[in-house]
């Protein structure tokens, strides 16, 4: 199956690049994206130039393929299951859920000079990164790139109902299936609370898998894919 691989804030496709070594070993096309203003110079970049990066790799797919998004990119995973409800097999979320229509999509961190630089550990220590060791960290944020204004602070537009039959999972890093299933039946995830088809799996990992278990990651999401 054609996987597409979209990394979180600040990540470009590189981050992939050991996932996508195993999901080729396991017979899988993957796509790993680096994204507009995260890896590409482009600092004016929007988030409407992102949802149009991750469509481009939908529509070029050779089947319909499986959307992964990880962290903040749970949103831009979830506008291609909007945009392509036909076309998208199946989205997988790795340790975040899409926000609603409406919302910012990213306004987490202080934006300096019109962007929104890697704010480095401290807002992440506990679970987070518990499993990274200073190698690990050292990686990540030597690859961070700052995200652009209009990529942060760009509105999420969510249209087509039919979202919500295309199948989801939830693989569950520094958090638990169980704390994800109160999080939703709580109501703060409205997207996955109206989602028909929702599986949850679990990973002994921090936010970063891909980075920390790259193997074990690449082995859930081709059970995924197959499933």
């Amino acid at each position: 199956m054609d996987i597409v691989l979209v990394a979180g804030l600040w990540l470009s496709g590189s981050v992939w690049d050991d996932v996508a070594s195993a999901l080729k070993a396991l017979g899988h096309r993957p796509v790993p994206l680096t994204l507009p203003g995260q890896g590409d110079g482009s600092a004016s970049a929007t988030l409407d130039d992102q949802v149009a990066e991750v469509l481009a790799a939908v529509d070029s797919a050779s089947e319909r393929p499986m959307v992964v998004g990880h962290s903040a990119a749970c949103t831009l995973a979830w506008l291609a299951a909007d945009a392509r409800p036909e076309q998208v097999a199946k989205v997988a979320m790795i340790g975040g859920f899409p926000s609603a229509d409406g919302a910012s999509y990213a306004g987490f961190f202080e934006l300096k000079d019109g962007v929104m630089p890697f704010p480095g550990w401290s807002p992440f220590e506990g679970p987070d990164s518990a499993d990274l060791d200073e190698t690990a960290r050292q990686r990540i944020e030597a690859a961070a790139i700052p995200v652009p204004e209009g990529v942060a602070k760009g509105v999420v537009r969510l249209a087509d109902e039919r979202r919500f039959d295309v199948p989801v999972v939830l693989v569950c890093p520094e958090f638990t299936p169980a704390q994800a299933r109160e999080w939703i039946e709580a109501g703060e995830v409205p997207e996955l609370a109206k989602a028909k088809h929702l599986d949850f799996v679990d990973i002994d990992s921090g936010h970063w898998p891909m980075v920390s278990k790259p193997i074990e990651l690449a082995r859930l999401l081709s059970a995924a894919a197959a499933a």
